[in-house]
C-alpha cells in the first residue's frame, strides 16, 4: 500500500479508497516515471 498518491493510476489500473493501486486486467506492469503513472499492458491470448 502507499500513503497518498505517489503513483497515480494509468491505463487498466484502479485505485482504492486507501490509495492502493490494483490491476483491472491481467498483464505486465509498466511504470511511467516522468508522469508518475502505473500502467498495465494486457497479455495477448495465444
Amino acid at each position: 500500500r502507499q500513503c497518498g498518491t505517489k503513483w497515480h493510476p494509468g491505463r487498466n489500473v484502479g485505485m482504492g479508497k486507501d490509495y492502493t493501486l490494483f490491476a483491472l486486467v491481467a498483464g505486465n506492469v509498466l511504470f511511467d516515471k516522468a508522469g508518475r503513472r502505473m500502467n498495465i499492458v494486457p497479455i495477448e491470448a495465444n
